[in-house]
């Protein structure tokens, strides 16, 4: 049993303080918060998606936009810290092979990949400089990307996240998973993970395992630490910062939320999503066709004649505050938000409350 509150050391990178702040998109967590995390000691991370929604963009327009506007989102974030970041890049994206190769040409630290396995990663990333972390949410999903990396690659995840059922974004669980938590909670898959990621490392290439999905404070923290996780992936609380990139109406909405306005619905992505309830959520959750228009071939998993609302769209328009055009994702423990706080704030409360906890022990 682990009782230290430790740096986090992915390969020969190391995170002074070992938190690493979710990646949200669309535009929530850009280079605000990204650079402000870093500089506290955490992994801030850059959400890739959704960058180049801009006004009436569409098609090859979109993917070139999209890649300048992470590069100046990577510059940015380089200008504003010169700690460590990363960058996540969801597999679903049709445009997703074009922004790990603009992540590493940037030569950015950490590429945190999810949202489908991605088991190509290995192949589009050359460097070794480069560290890659999938996100996962069962140890079947760790070993096959596990195996073949190794077999295909002969590389291996630097480390690995594990998402369980309470996180915010997209989730790697059926509906009727969603609603059976007791035989898919995280301490039950991060130590199955943990196994897994036993027979694959070496002293040589140790795979920190990061737990995720309500991580909310420092007892949480501490839980998970001490299960034998190297560090913890948190992004809910990141919302209700100064520093988040998101508008002013997009951290009301947190701070509003009660426990029941939290809601799972499913996604164009193909995936199940987290939501803060509105009258936008009640249109779509009613099969209404809501502001639809697919001008951006985002989606790779997106079937625009069968979906009945543009995630891309109603993402973009809430993170610039017209929630009445779009909603929130958030994790489970979004509710037990009630103010805004820095990032400085929000560090001391987390690591002294999880080195007391752990100390107890």
């Amino acid at each position: 049993m682990n009782s230290e509150f430790r740096n986090l050391d992915i390969g020969d990178l190391r995170i002074e303080i070992p938190i690493i702040q979710g990646g949200m998109g669309v535009r929530v967590s850009s280079f605000g918060l990204a650079s402000a995390v870093s500089n506290e000691g955490g992994l801030g991370v850059i959400a890739a998606v959704g960058l180049g929604e801009e006004g009436n963009v569409v098609g090859s327009d979109y993917v070139v936009r999209s890649r300048s506007a992470l590069v100046d989102a990577i510059r940015k974030t380089r200008a504003l810290t010169n700690k460590p970041f990363g960058v996540n890049i969801m597999c679903a994206l049709t445009n997703y092979e074009d922004l790990v190769d603009a992540a590493q040409e940037e030569s950015v630290d950490v590429i945190i990949s999810g949202a489908g396995l991605p088991l190509k990663l290995p192949f589009l990333v050359k460097n070794k400089e480069t560290k890659l972390v999938p996100i996962v949410s069962s140890a079947r999903a760790t070993k096959l990307i596990c195996s073949v990396w190794q077999r295909r690659y002969n590389r291996l995840p630097d480390a690995i996240v594990v998402e369980g059922p309470l996180a915010g974004g997209h989730l790697g669980y059926s509906m009727e998973e969603l609603g059976d938590k007791k035989n898919v909670y995280l301490d039950k898959i991060l130590s199955e993970v943990l196994l897994v990621v036993k027979d694959f490392e070496s002293p040589a290439h140790k795979i920190p395992v990061v737990a995720a999905g309500g991580i909310f404070d420092g007892e949480d923290i501490a839980r998970v630490i001490r299960l034998g996780a190297g560090g913890v992936q948190m992004a809910t609380r990141f919302v209700c910062t100064y520093e988040c990139d998101a508008a002013d109406n997009y951290k009301k909405t947190y701070l509003s939320a009660k426990e029941e306005d939290i809601v799972i619905i499913q996604s164009p992505v193909g995936m199940p999503g987290r939501v803060i309830i509105n009258e936008f959520v009640k249109g779509i959750l009613r099969g209404e066709r809501v502001d639809f228009g697919c001008a951006y071939k985002c989606l790779s998993t997106c079937d625009p004649l069968k979906v009945n609302y543009c995630i891309a769209k109603a993402l973009f328009n809430a993170a610039r505050g017209q929630m009445d055009k779009g909603f929130a994702m958030c994790g489970s423990n979004a509710y037990r938000i009630n103010k805004i706080v820095s990032v400085k704030e929000l560090f001391l409360e987390l690591v002294e409350r999880a080195r007391l906890s752990l100390k107890r022990l």
